[in-house]
């Protein structure tokens, strides 16, 4: 299991400076950000840290910035204790309710995922979840080939399946993320997903119809290719993970690639973008 750091920033003036700092350690390989009331909290796994790097920051040398930082492990802490104790459950207008076991249903929805995240990342509430989510039911899946690529745990593989996907591999490179989704696709009865250990070399060879990315913007970047490689024509592909300041870089490499821009949707500096192979 991979280790994960917690960097607690405190900034002064935190506007605008926690917005800069987010910006600068986004293209430093930092995947999740938490605001603070006195800065920023960053994650990043413990075996891609480097000290030298935010001391080479410029905001960490700028007269008109007062940086200090600490870090700490992540524990490996019970995340069905810690969203039964802070969550509630998640849902898109009467679309998506995505919840655990323990939530009282209110409402009617058309679609149901119930989970239970475990030691993975990806309970519905992050903004690029509902993000994908929303972008999903916007594109046909109906007997559609597709892949979930950074499952976590296997939410936008479900709902593949309850939107008509006749098969859906879902990836992801943490073993734990693997064997959560394997569970959570058993509990909502989605037996058209494989669950697989990996990154984008798995993808050599396969061809899917519709592609689900939801990552960070320094994979995205550099497995795009991978990604377009194994998109059939005609296929789409929805990117998220990456906030909006880096949407010229993700659009400018959809481009090369020869993708071609339909859409984007944008809440709290989070995008998902749906692009479509020619």
């Amino acid at each position: 299991m991979k280790d994960y750091l917690v960097l607690d920033f405190k900034i002064k003036p935190v506007e605008p400076g926690r917005d800069i700092l987010l910006a600068l350690l986004d293209n430093i390989g930092y995947d999740s950000f938490e605001e603070s009331p006195q800065g920023l909290k960053a994650y990043i796994l413990a075996e891609d840290f480097k000290e030298s790097e935010i001391l080479e920051l410029p905001i960490a040398s700028s007269d008109e910035f007062e940086l200090s930082w600490t870090s700490e492990k992540l524990d490996t802490i019970n995340w069905n204790e810690e969203w039964e104790r802070n969550y509630e459950p998640v849902s898109l207008e009467d679309k998506l309710l995505i919840r655990a076991p323990f939530h009282k249903v209110e409402g009617d929805f058309k679609h149901e995922i119930v989970i239970e995240p475990k030691m993975s990342f990806g309970t519905g509430h992050h903004f690029t979840t509902r993000l994908m989510s929303k972008a999903m039911f916007d594109l046909d899946f109906e007997g559609k080939k597709v892949l979930d690529m950074g499952t976590g745990t296997g939410i936008l593989a479900i709902l593949a399946q309850q939107l008509g996907a006749v098969e859906i591999d879902a990836i992801d490179n943490f073993e734990w993320a693997v064997e959560n989704t394997a569970e959570n696709a058993s509990r909502n009865k989605a037996d058209r997903i494989t669950a697989e250990w990996g990154d984008a070399n798995l993808l050599d060879g396969r061809s899917y119809d519709l592609i689900l990315a939801n990552i960070n913007r320094n994979v995205l970047l550099e497995d795009m290719k991978n990604y377009v490689a194994t998109l059939a024509p005609g296929g789409s592909i929805l990117f998220s993970g990456f906030f909006a300041h880096d949407f010229e870089l993700i659009n400018n490499e959809a481009l090369k690639q020869g993708l071609q821009f339909q859409a984007k949707i944008e809440e709290e500096r989070w995008q998902c973008v749906h692009y479509r192979k020619p």
